[in-house]
């Protein structure tokens, strides 16, 4: 029996808006606490708190879901993430924090995890896959902007030291999200027993499934200079106020969110790398129109306020395209362990990312921003190119 996507998509679009909420709330975070005295390096390492055990825990994670099935996985981590939530606005000491994105970031795995999972196991062909994972991976760019609009009206009125108290409401959220996912009903792989995860794992070491985690490593590297990094470029190089610079940063969830469900509606239109590499080069294009307008017109002008989120458009499609195609080509009973690898490089990415962009702000580089980006964006577009191409091939 494969149920049908619009049943279950529901229950997994506000799981997704949850993780988005507690994971992206880093730029929130980082903003706040640089006005405390912690310095950009201790909050570059703080992205690593929430993105190391991600990678570490994804591993171990399977087992625990093929025990107990996605289903149940993924309600226990959502308590969690809601009692997490309960927590946070009633401690004040830093390396709380450290411990709240440890924990959310293992969440986070397990979640991903049991996501990926479902929705393998409910839809078969490709297409279908890459329609349901931009529908679902789009309320993730929601997540986003709601934490930036709404904590920035919080922290932007006459009650901003109670800032924190609106991750309660993102636990009631997690309340409602339990109670859908308990009626729904869906179809749960059976893994192949006696076997142990590395034994599993040697089937995923050929060259086509190493550029794949290749590719998910660098478009997560690109995004986490977005989403982590952008309100503080704003504020320290644009200087616009911490209001502005959070709302300025909600359009990029906009324009991501919109990228995400144009791509679910159109993409059986066409061939998903053509379409990948399509999105890529309007995103080189609008990369060298941002270098071009900071090296040789005004370095702080605010047409990069407006330039950068419409580069969310085209950038946010290619995490779940790309996902979708390997995906679709996985056993069922597999797709646990393979969305564990997935998760393993997406977090790797995030952290890499963000060390590297707690260098470029405390040494004040900050004049270097979009090229660094364009950089980034190169390179992933190559080893896409390299991948396709292997792909082809096969």
């Amino acid at each position: 029996m494969i149920v049908k996507p619009s049943k279950i998509s529901l229950p997994l679009k506000l799981t997704f808006l949850i993780f988005s909420m507690v994971l992206n709330c880093m730029g929130l975070v980082i903003l706040q606490l640089s006005q405390e005295k912690i310095t950009y390096g201790e909050l570059g390492l703080l992205e690593s708190f929430k993105d190391l055990p991600i990678a570490f825990i994804s591993l171990f994670a399977v087992s625990f879901i093929n025990k107990t099935g996605p289903k149940k996985a993924l309600i226990l981590a959502l308590t969690i993430v809601g009692l997490c939530s309960c927590l946070l606005p009633f401690v004040e000491v830093f390396w709380f924090y450290k411990l709240w994105f440890a924990i959310i970031g293992a969440c986070f795995a397990i979640g991903k995890i049991c996501v990926f999972g479902i929705i393998r196991n409910n839809i078969s062909d490709e297409k279908s896959l890459a329609k349901t994972m931009n529908n679902v991976e789009a309320s993730f760019m929601i997540g986003i902007f709601v934490v930036n609009t709404g904590f920035g009206w919080i922290i932007s009125s006459q009650y901003s030291e109670f800032w924190k108290f609106g991750f309660l409401l993102i636990a009631l959220l997690a309340v409602f999200t339990i109670f859908l996912l308990s009626k729904i009903e869906i179809v749960e792989s059976k893994p192949m027993e006696n076997k142990s995860i590395l034994s599993e794992l040697s089937g995923f070491t050929t060259p086509a499934v190493a550029l794949f985690l290749g590719v998910v490593f660098f478009i997560v590297f690109v995004e986490q200079g977005f989403n982590s990094w952008l309100p503080s470029f704003y504020k320290n190089h644009l200087k616009v106020n911490s209001f502005f610079a959070l709302q300025a940063t909600s359009f990029l969830s906009l324009f991501s969110y919109a990228g995400r469900t144009a791509t679910a509606n159109i993409i059986k239109r066409f061939a998903l790398p053509k379409y990948y590499i399509t999105c890529m080069i309007l995103i080189i294009a609008l990369l060298v129109t941002i270098v071009s307008i900071q090296y040789f017109e005004s370095e702080d002008s605010r047409m990069l306020l407006f330039l950068f989120p419409v580069i969310g458009l085209f950038l946010s499609p290619l995490y779940p395209v790309i996902n979708s195609k390997m995906i679709a080509q996985v056993d069922k009973d597999k797709i646990n362990l393979f969305t564990s690898l997935i998760v393993i490089f997406s977090s790797l990415g995030s952290s890499v990312s963000s060390i590297i962009m707690a260098i470029l702000f405390e040494k004040q580089l900050l004049n270097y921003y979009p090229l660094y980006i364009l950089s980034s964006v190169i390179l992933l577009f190559v080893i896409s190119l390299i991948y396709f191409t292997v792909t082809n091939r096969k």
